[in-house]
């Protein structure tokens, strides 16, 4: 079973002028273990796709099955769950929580899903996976670089081992070399530990990275 399904999905948004579909009859199975980009102009629905995929947003119609479980019959509790326990989330711009240490950014979607106990042993783990140093589990994110902040945000998304991560430009905010070393990372997750990765990007040079790329053009996918 795919551990991400979309059959015929459509996302309308009603605004005054006049409605806007932003998907338009979508189909997409995307299996285990898969690295997957999705790529297309602007507006051409990526943005929807990756937040109906992440359960922040629901199809006006279709069937969208995440981790086995169709998110359109879920109210916003379980959609809650299914966030906090089957996904990890990468953006472009980071989205640390500029208050607490690093450390205690990866520990705190432990401790909303479990409270503390081991929760730091585990969030300290997993920042030295990605590559962050030990005697930078203290600072704040302000007091890293860019990449630094990136292989923290990955960190976070990983903690609850989630059953696939969903990157929105990951690499949009740093330099060639910085994003280099973020997506080598990703592609080491991904072939080493199996991580399923869908990644919404512009750039051409990430199709390297990916077993496929899905197009998309005015809220379908290119054939």
């Amino acid at each position: 079973m795919p551990v991400i399904s979309f059959e015929s999905v459509t996302k309308v948004y009603p605004l005054p002028a006049g409605d806007v579909v932003a998907l338009a009859g979508v189909d997409i199975a995307i299996e285990q273990g898969e690295f997957v980009l999705i790529m297309g102009p602007s507006g051409s629905g990526k943005s929807t796709i990756l937040n109906i995929m992440g359960s922040l947003d629901v199809p006006t119609s279709g069937e969208v099955t995440i981790a086995g479980k169709n998110i359109g019959r879920m109210d916003d509790d379980e959609l809650t769950l299914m966030r906090r326990d089957h996904i990890g989330f990468i953006f472009q711009q980071f989205n640390l929580i500029p208050l607490l240490s690093v450390v205690e950014n990866v520990e705190y979607p432990l401790i909303l899903k479990g409270g503390r106990n081991g929760s730091r042993g585990r969030a300290e783990e997993v920042l030295k996976a990605v590559g962050i140093a030990e005697s930078h589990f203290t600072h704040k994110p302000g007091q890293l670089s860019g990449g630094q902040q990136q292989r923290v945000a990955i960190a976070r998304a990983l903690v609850n081992d989630p059953d696939f991560l969903l990157c929105d430009e990951p690499t949009g905010n740093l330099d060639s070399k910085t994003g280099t070393a973020i997506m080598d990372l990703l592609d080491r997750m991904n072939r080493e530990e199996g991580k399923t990765i869908v990644m919404v990007t512009h750039d051409p040079r990430m199709t390297e990275y990916a077993d496929r790329t899905i197009r998309l053009v005015d809220g379908k996918v290119a054939t």
